[in-house]
C-alpha cells in the first residue's frame, strides 16, 4: 500500500547542507529537483527509506530508488564521480532489489575519492513531479540513521500540461559523451526540452524512458557509443527531437566528448582491495581451526559458557577506534544475532558442547550466505569465521591461532585475511597483503586501506604454492602480483616506490609552509570556507588563511534571521579555528536565486540580475550594519576582512566603507579593518583599477563573472556548458582586474572555483593574481604546482592564453606549459 508521507534517514553519517551548497549548478540550482545534501565521513552509503531499486549505473557512483509513497529518489556520491570509472566504488543493491531504511547500497573508498572527485559532498534529490521534499535543519553534523526530510504528496494541480499528438518524428544519434548519460546529462535533456510541450522518449535497445525524467534516463544506462532513439510526439515534436539529437551531438556539455571507443575486454584476476605498490618477501599465513569436544556437560553449563564468552568479546570489540569501530559494530551485531543465537541454543540442547554448537551454527549461516550467490554477500563470510574462531578461543581458555613474527617488507599471502588476523599484525613491516580468495568490500580491506596497506584479494588457488621469502611486486593500483621480479622490474618499481613517496614527503611538509614559486615571488593559498568544520579541514590541509567566508549559511533554511550574537559566535569560532590566520569574511549574498521566508521579495524574472549580494544589503541596511557589528566582534581586526558581493562599481562600495566605519567607531574599534570587493560582474572587472584606488582589495568569484561574461545562465542546463571560466573573454577581464589591483597598489585574489584548478594556476598568476583561495582538499596539489612555476614563464603563457580561440586550446596551451 502507498503512503502519502515518508521521512526519510541519512544515508550516511556527514554535515547536513541545502542543496544549495553544492557547488555543482546542476544540483544547486534544482535542475534534477528538490533535495539536501550531505558531506560524507563516512564511506557507506545506506538507504534513506524503503523502496525499490530502480537503477545503479555501471561505475556505481549513484543510486536511484523508487519509495513506497511513489516517489523517486536519487544518490549522487560526490561530484563528477561518474569520471572515475567505478573506480573505489562498489555496489551494493542492484536494479529491481528491495531494499529497508538503512540497508546498504554502496561502499566506497572515502580517501580515495575524495582525492579524485571534485568534491565528496553528495546530493540526494528528489526527482518525480507530484511530491514535496520538508527538510529539517540544516548546517549540522548528523549521524547515520537520523531523520532528516519528509517526502509528501503534493497537492493535485488544477489542470496538467497536455500534449497534442499531431505530429511524430524521431532520430537515431550516437551518444559521444566520454561517460554516457548520467546524471548531469540527463538534467540537460531534461531542461533542454522545457520549451516544447511535445512528449519525449530516448529508446536504447528494448529499453524506454521518458526524456523528461532524469531518473528514467539515468536507468537506461547509455554508456559512450551507444545508439539511441529520439522519439517525439505533440505539436512541435519535429523542434524537440531536433534539439534533444543537437544536445547529444554536442557531448552533453560534458568536456572531453570524443569519438566511441571499443569495449574494453574484462578478464578475471586479482582485484585491488586497498591501493599501492610494494615491494618485498613472501610469507604464508596458515591458521588452523582449533578442535573442540563434541559433546559438552548439562546444557544449562554450555548455555552459560557461550553467553560469557559473546558478552567477553562483545566487551572487547567495544573498545575498537578508528576503522575498526565500525568492523567492530558489525561484528557485535552478529554476535547478538538472534538466529545464530537459536541455531547454537539449537545444538546444545542435543548434548553438544558451547563450542562445537557455535561451530555448527556459523557454518550453517556461512553455507546459507554463500547459496545465495553474491559476492557481495559471500565478504560476510570471513566475519563469521572470525567470530567463530574468537568465540571457540574464549570458550577453550586458549589463545588463538598466533600470528607469525613479520620481517621487513613482508607481503602476506593468505586463502584469506579475517579482521582480528589483521589487527595483530605488526604493520610497520607490513609491505602488502594478497589474498586467494576475499573481496574489495570485505572488513580487512576496508581495514587495509585505512593503514594504507596494498592488498589484493581474489588473486586465486596460485599464490597459496608461493614459497614463503620469494620476491613480489604487488601493484594493487594495477591489480597483479609479480613472483620472482626480475632485476630491471625490481629497479623500475623501486624508483616508482622512491618517487611516491618523495612526492608525498614534500607535499605533505611543504603544504604548511608559505607558497613560494621558483622564482621565490609570494603567491598566498587559502581556503574557501563555509562552517566551522571547513575551517579545521582547511587548516589541517595547510591553508593560510580564509579567502572566501560564505556567511549564508548561518541565513538559508531556518525562519527568522540569526541574531547577532549567533553570528558572532559563529565567525569567532572559524576565526580562533584558523589562528592568526586571515579571515575574509564576505557579507550577506543573498537574493532572488536564493530567498529566505523572512526577507519577503517580489518575484524575479532572471533573479541572477536582481536584488542580490550588495544590491540587498544597501536595500536592507539594519541587516548590514548587524552583520558588520557580528563580524568585527567576532574577529579580531587584525585578522578580520570583509568583503563585498555582486559590486558594480563604487556607488556599492562607499556606502558600506561609510557604514563600516560608523560601526567601528560604535564598539571602539581604532584600528583598521580591509573592506574588499568581490569582482563578480563584467562592469566591476573594467572599473578594477578605479575601484582598487579606494578599495582594499579585490577578489574574483570566477562563476557569476564567466556566466555573466558569456550571456549563458549557469542554472541552465541547455546552456550551463557554455559557462567556462577558461574561456579567453573571461581570462582577459582577469586580466583588467590584475592590472587595475597593481596600478593602484592593491592585491587581487581569486576565490572562484576555477582557483581550485592547478591547471590555471599558472596563467591566473601570470594575469597578476597573487591569492589563490581554493578548495581545501585541493590545496596541497595546488601549492606543489605553484611552487615550480616561473612568473615571466606565468605571464607569457597568460598572454597566450588570453589570444587563444577557445577554451580547449587555453588547457592545451597550459597542459603543454605544465608538462
Amino acid at each position: 500500500m502507498i503512503g502519502d508521507s515518508v521521512t526519510l534517514v541519512a544515508p550516511f553519517a556527514g554535515w547536513l547542507a541545502p542543496l544549495d551548497s553544492v557547488p555543482d549548478a546542476v544540483f544547486a540550482e534544482r535542475m534534477m529537483g528538490d533535495g539536501f545534501a550531505i558531506d560524507p565521513v563516512e564511506g557507506l552509503l545506506r538507504a534513506p527509506a524503503a523502496g525499490e531499486v530502480l537503477s545503479v549505473p555501471a561505475t556505481a557512483h549513484a543510486v536511484t530508488l523508487r519509495l513506497d509513497n511513489g516517489a523517486e529518489l536519487l544518490l549522487h556520491i560526490g561530484l563528477e564521480t561518474v569520471a572515475l570509472g567505478g573506480k573505489g566504488f562498489d555496489a551494493r543493491v542492484e536494479a529491481g532489489q528491495r531494499v529497508a531504511a538503512g540497508d546498504p547500497l554502496i561502499a566506497f573508498d572515502l580517501d580515495a575519492v575524495a582525492e579524485a572527485a571534485k568534491a565528496l559532498i553528495t546530493p540526494v534529490v528528489l526527482a518525480s513531479e507530484g511530491y514535496v521534499l520538508t527538510l529539517d535543519a540544516t548546517g549540522r553534523l548528523v549521524e547515520a540513521g537520523a531523520s532528516v526530510a519528509r517526502i509528501a504528496r503534493a497537492e493535485p494541480r488544477e489542470a496538467a500540461r497536455a500534449a497534442s499528438v499531431d505530429e511524430r518524428f524521431e532520430r537515431e544519434v550516437i551518444v559521444a559523451a566520454t561517460h554516457g548519460i548520467h546524471a548531469r546529462p540527463a538534467a540537460r535533456i531534461a531542461a533542454a526540452l522545457r520549451p516544447f510541450v511535445a512528449e519525449v522518449a530516448l529508446v536504447a535497445g528494448d529499453r524506454r524512458a521518458n526524456a523528461r525524467s532524469t531518473v528514467a534516463l539515468l536507468g537506461l544506462g547509455v554508456t559512450s557509443g551507444s545508439c539511441v532513439r529520439i522519439v517525439g510526439a505533440g505539436a512541435d515534436a519535429r523542434a524537440a527531437v531536433e534539439a534533444v539529437a543537437e544536445l547529444i551531438l554536442s557531448g552533453l556539455g560534458e568536456e572531453g566528448a570524443a569519438a566511441p571507443a571499443a569495449p574494453a575486454i574484462v578478464t578475471q584476476g586479482p582485484v585491488c582491495a586497498s591501493p599501492g605498490l610494494a615491494i618485498g618477501q613472501a610469507l604464508q599465513l596458515h591458521a588452523a581451526d582449533q578442535a573442540v569436544p563434541e559433546f559438552g556437560k548439562d546444557a544449562a553449563a554450555e548455555r552459560a559458557a557461550l553467553d560469557t564468552a559473546l558478552a567477553g568479546i562483545s566487551a572487547r570489540l567495544a573498545g575498537a577506534r578508528g576503522a575498526a569501530a565500525e568492523i567492530a559494530e558489525a561484528h557485535r551485531a552478529l554476535l547478538d544475532d538472534p538466529e545464530l543465537l537459536a541455531a547454537a541454543n539449537a545444538q546444545i540442547a542435543t548434548g553438544r558442547s558451547a563450542g562445537f554448537a557455535w561451530r555448527a551454527a556459523t557454518v550453517e549461516a556461512s553455507a546459507a550466505i554463500r547459496a545465495t550467490g553474491d559476492a557481495l554477500l559471500m565478504e560476510r563470510v570471513a566475519d563469521l569465521k572470525d567470530l567463530e574462531r574468537q568465540v571457540i578461543a574464549a570458550l577453550l581458555g586458549t589463545a588463538e591461532a598466533s600470528i607469525p613474527a613479520l620481517r621487513p617488507h613482508t607481503i602476506l599471502i593468505a586463502e584469506d585475511l579475517l579482521p582480528s588476523q589483521f589487527l595483530a599484525l605488526d604493520t610497520v613491516n607490513l609491505a602488502g597483503i594478497a589474498t586467494a580468495a576475499g573481496g574489495p568490500t570485505s572488513h580487512v580491506a576496508i581495514l587495509a586501506a585505512s593503514a594504507g596497506i596494498p592488498m589484493l584479494v581474489a588473486a586465486g588457488e596460485g599464490v597459496l604454492a608461493v614459497a614463503d621469502g620469494t620476491p613480489l611486486i604487488l601493484d594493487a593500483d594495477a591489480a597483479t602480483l609479480t613472483i620472482e621480479p626480475g632485476p630491471e622490474a625490481l629497479a623500475e618499481t623501486s624508483e616508482r616506490l622512491s618517487a611516491v613517496r618523495e612526492r608525498r614527503a614534500r607535499e605533505a611538509a611543504e603544504a604548511h609552509a608559505p607558497c613560494r614559486m621558483a622564482d621565490g615571488k609570494r603567491i598566498e593559498i587559502f581556503a574557501n570556507l563555509g562552517s566551522v568544520t571547513d575551517a579545521a579541514a582547511a587548516v589541517a590541509a595547510g591553508a593560510e588563511g580564509c579567502g572566501l567566508l560564505r556567511t549564508e549559511f548561518l541565513f538559508l533554511d531556518r525562519a527568522t534571521a540569526p541574531d547577532e550574537d549567533e553570528q558572532r559566535e559563529t565567525y569567532s569560532r572559524i576565526a580562533a579555528t584558523l589562528g592568526e590566520r586571515p579571515l575574509i569574511v564576505r557579507t550577506l549574498d543573498i537574493g532572488g536565486d536564493k530567498p529566505v521566508p523572512y526577507l519577503p521579495m517580489a518575484g524575479e524574472e532572471n533573479p541572477a540580475l536582481g536584488l542580490r549580494g550588495v544590491r540587498l544589503s544597501l536595500a536592507r541596511p539594519d541587516l548590514m550594519r548587524l552583520q558588520l557589528r557580528a563580524i568585527l566582534r567576532g574577529v579580531p581586526a587584525g585578522q578580520c576582512r570583509i568583503m563585498l558581493p555582486m559590486v558594480a562599481d563604487l556607488g556599492d562600495y562607499r556606502p558600506v566603507r561609510t557604514l563600516l566605519d560608523e560601526v567601528r567607531a560604535e564598539l571602539g574599534i581604532a584600528e583598521p579593518v580591509q573592506l574588499g570587493v568581490m569582482i563578480e560582474t563584467p562592469a566591476a572587472a573594467m572599473l578594477a583599477g578605479q575601484i582598487a584606488r579606494e578599495a582594499d582589495f579585490l577578489s574574483i568569484g570566477t562563476n557569476d563573472l564567466t556566466q555573466y561574461t558569456l550571456a549563458a545562465d549557469r542554472g541552465n542546463a541547455a546552456v550551463s556548458q557554455r559557462v567556462d571560466a577558461m574561456h579567453p573573454a573571461v581570462l582577459r577581464l582577469v586580466r583588467e582586474v590584475g592590472k587595475g589591483a597593481a596600478a593602484a597598489g592593491r592585491w587581487a585574489g581569486m576565490c572562484g572555483g576555477l582557483a581550485s584548478d592547478p591547471l590555471a594556476a599558472p596563467i591566473l598568476i601570470g594575469l597578476g593574481i597573487t591569492e589563490l583561495s581554493a578548495t581545501p582538499a585541493s590545496i596541497p596539489g595546488l601549492k606543489a604546482v605553484v611552487r615550480k612555476l616561473d612568473m615571466n614563464a606565468c605571464v607569457a603563457l597568460a598572454e597566450k592564453a588570453c589570444d587563444a580561440a577557445s577554451p580547449a586550446e587555453v588547457r592545451a596551451l597550459a597542459r603543454e606549459a605544465l608538462a
